[in-house]
């Protein structure tokens, strides 16, 4: 029977979908489960993704990775000015906008590629509204096979942002076939029902082989600051969306042995928009890098396209904190002006929040900012402000602590009024242990409450405190 003759809607498709995913990914992730809540994570990382140097050899020959660290001078001593005295970290930035698509999401896509290209696969699919669309069609160019890009684009008026028109745009430069949606549930099933009829691979953003890719930007980032000078960074700020960029940059800083590194994820502040709204849909700014991935992905890791995520932020996440639209479109500008650097607004999350914690830092002290993104017509802040206007949004100067998404954007007058809001992990843990044990109608096991507390980078006792009734007594 072909694909053709199958019942081709919604639940039909639904139903059939990890009979789909098995095909299209190749992993059987049953063999990694350990129960209803439990997997061999490490297990499956270690067996499905390639070795570190092979991923090395991979990435060179794509000429991927080994992007330049930036000293951002200008910047530090101006933050210097606006910081207690002997505060002020220096600032690097590693320049990710320097790979063949211009962002770290290359990096990802040149393993799941490079693996689709090795097993046989004559196409790639991939469905995301942001870089790594670009990225896996930029990288099939190289191996010569199609590329599916699924996207949402527009709102049911047909509108959409520049931002995410320009991400399309790039796709469709690299020779992908761009499948444009408007907001809405149909995106997994458009992805299933094609990758069904194409026998495509799934480059998904959740796979062992795209977190595994990440690895070498985080060992980079050690290397690159021993280097230029002679020790390790103090601390790592890491844009966090579907958590991929935090899983894999702290994994290759372990890998590096930079056990010391203090890791700070940063997302911008969208609390008040749902990601899935018609509505709400073009009242963002920011189509990644923020609270509506940020959040969900910490503490439902699983809801991705994969039966199990290979991105698991809550197990490598030591801090996270949030900035505003305005102080990122600030900041943009800054990098621009000051430092000669024109890099999309999105992947300066990061930098935004980077300003604020090296008023913390000591001026003898490291700070990283781990990835840029590419700029182009509608990353620039003018016609996403453009945009927001006509959207019904307030743009304005002023404090920024008097944003509200989706309403107003409060640009910052002045540098010193960039200041990171904290997120409460325990919060986050909390929320997390609260859904991987409801409906559990028996109590915890001992390995699962292990699995837990590696899940959420606490301790077996923190789980029980936050599980009760659901844990045996006598678990320790």
């Amino acid at each position: 029977m072909t694909a053709q003759t199958h019942d081709i809607s919604y639940d039909a498709v639904m139903s059939r979908k990890n009979e789909i995913m098995l095909k299209s990914v190749g992993i059987d992730y049953s063999t990694y489960a350990l129960g209803p809540i439990a997997f061999d994570y490490e297990r499956m990382m270690r067996e499905t993704a390639y070795d570190f140097a092979e991923i090395q050899r991979i990435q060179q020959y794509v000429h991927v990775g080994n992007t330049p660290m930036i000293e951002l001078r200008n910047i530090t001593r101006l933050v210097r000015q606006t910081a207690p005295a002997g505060k002020g970290a220096r600032i690097f930035i590693k320049d990710e906008a320097s790979n063949p698509s211009g962002s770290f999401k290359a990096r990802r896509a040149s393993v799941s590629v490079y693996h689709a290209h090795r097993m046989g696969y004559k196409g790639i699919i991939t469905a995301t509204s942001g870089n790594y669309g670009a990225a896996v069609a930029s990288q099939a160019a190289m191996k010569g096979l199609k590329c599916i890009v699924v996207q949402e684009i527009y709102d049911s008026r047909g509108i959409g942002q520049p931002e995410v028109l320009e991400k399309g745009r790039a796709c469709e430069a690299y020779g992908a076939q761009v499948m444009q949606l408007t907001v809405g549930p149909e995106l997994f099933f458009v992805m299933l029902r094609t990758l069904e009829e194409t026998g495509y691979f799934n480059a998904s953003l959740y796979t062992p082989f795209s977190i595994s890719g990440i690895e070498t930007l985080g060992y980079e980032v050690v290397q690159d600051i021993r280097r230029m000078a002679g020790r390790d960074p103090d601390v790592v700020v890491v844009t966090h969306a579907g958590g991929g960029n935090l899983t894999g940059t702290v994994r290759g800083l372990r890998r590096a042995e930079a056990n010391d590194t203090h890791v700070v994820a940063a997302s911008v502040d969208l609390s008040a928009l749902h990601m899935a709204s018609d509505q709400d849909f073009n009242r963002k700014s920011f189509t990644t890098g923020h609270t509506g991935f940020g959040v969900p992905f910490a503490v439902i890791p699983d809801r991705s396209d994969v039966p199990r995520n290979a991105a698991r932020p809550l197990r490598y996440m030591e801090r996270y904190v949030t900035v505003t639209q305005g102080e990122v479109f600030y900041t943009t500008e800054m990098l621009a002006q000051m430092e000669g650097l024109e890099r999309g607004p999105a992947g300066n999350t990061a930098l935004s929040a980077a300003i604020s914690l090296a008023r913390e830092l000591d001026q003898d002290q490291i700070i990283v900012i781990q990835e840029t993104e590419y700029t182009g017509a509608g990353k620039h802040p003018n016609p996403q402000l453009t945009f927001a206007r006509k959207m019904g949004v307030e743009v304005r100067r002023g404090d920024p602590r008097e944003n509200l998404p989706g309403k107003t954007i409060v640009i910052p007058e002045d540098l010193s009024q960039i200041s990171a809001v904290e997120v409460n992990m325990d919060d986050l843990r909390t929320r997390y242990l609260r859904h991987a044990v409801s409906g559990l109608n028996r109590p915890l096991e001992a390995h699962e409450i292990r699995y837990l507390a590696e899940e959420t980078n606490s301790s077996p006792e923190f789980v029980l405190s936050v599980v009760g009734e659901s844990a045996p007594h006598n678990a320790a």
